[in-house]
């Protein structure tokens, strides 16, 4: 299969499509300044920390890309326009692209896959009832929960990220610190000095919220749900990837929104595939997989969230008998 998506060209890179996104996003984080400046209504600010969350989730996809070297072919570009975008959303970015690369080659293994060790979520019955106090009354009624606690992800995502400066090995060690702290003070500087204080205070908290409630939900129907394994699974590469993905049906929209994560099959098979030539891919991958009579998935947005809550429910049971 890897030799057809070669032959197709779709493994070439593909620089000025994300040229374009950026600055798009980039216009679009202007925008969302100039409103937060000059605009004198707290209603309009709210849907302002909204529409920033928006812009902060599509600059996250195209981390998500770069630290995949989707983009451009020098690795050295891609780390650079990497730090950049880093610095624009406040994630370590030494901190993200280890975690991802484990994720991607343990995807849904319940003893090597970072993305379901949590310590509140359950992804099996052994975690559930291995869970105490707090964690496993909140495991309990997960499904209820889950989405409320996916709004915290963006909060997650920078202590995280500050936690690993401090006794783990950074690719970039002055960089990658001093961006964090440029991001935060510039972030919180420009809310604070635009509103008075508690407007500038719910701003954030809202804009975090929101930011974490839209990542968590374009990230969790990929896997969420799928097959679970564990550290002794005989399954190949191929149908490692396969079983434990979900794509979500494509549309424009679908695409944009999720960038381009909807095509999860595809892009676990091919991580460095440019986003924009995913598409093309499944029209091999799919028939690929239908030949070899390996499951493929596909479903709407309505039925994989249908799905995760579902199964969330299911294995946190036990607590519940």
């Amino acid at each position: 299969m890897r030799n057809l998506v070669r032959d197709a060209g779709l493994l070439e890179k593909n620089p000025g499509h994300y040229a374009i996104k950026l600055a798009v996003n980039l216009g679009l984080l202007a925008l969302s300044v100039g409103i937060l400046t000059l605009v004198d209504s707290l209603w309009v600010q709210l849907l302002n920390a909204a529409f920033l969350a928006f812009i902060m989730v599509q600059l996250c996809f195209l981390g998500h890309d770069l630290g995949h070297k989707q983009v451009f072919r020098s690795s050295r570009n891609n780390d650079l326009l990497g730090l950049f975008v880093s610095f624009l959303v406040g994630i370590n970015r030494t901190w993200w692209v280890e975690k991802h690369n484990e994720h991607h080659s343990n995807p849904n293994d319940l003893d090597m896959d970072p993305d379901i060790n949590l310590p509140f979520i359950a992804f099996s019955e052994d975690q559930a009832l291995s869970m105490k106090g707090v964690f496993r009354q909140i495991a309990r009624r997960q499904a209820l929960l889950f989405y409320p606690l996916v709004c915290f992800e963006g909060f997650v995502l920078k202590v995280s990220g500050v936690q690993y400066v401090f006794g783990n090995r950074l690719r970039f060690p002055i960089a990658e610190p001093l961006l964090m702290a440029a991001h935060l003070a510039i972030y919180v500087g420009l809310v604070l000095l635009a509103l008075p204080l508690w407007q500038g205070l719910l701003f954030i908290v809202a804009n975090q919220l929101l930011l974490g409630l839209y990542i968590g939900s374009t990230f969790a129907p990929n896997h969420k749900g799928m097959l679970v394994l564990d550290g002794k699974s005989p399954l190949d590469y191929l149908r490692r990837q396969v079983l434990t993905s979900r794509n979500v049906r494509s549309s424009r929209l679908n695409d944009y929104l999720y960038g381009g994560l909807n095509y999860q099959i595809e892009h676990h098979l091919f991580p460095n595939m440019p986003r924009n030539r995913l598409k093309e891919a499944q029209k091999i991958v799919m028939p690929f997989c239908q030949l070899h009579a390996i499951p493929y998935y596909e479903t709407g947005i309505v039925r994989s969230h249908r799905e995760i809550l579902q199964y969330l429910h299911q294995v946190s049971a036990p607590l519940r008998g």
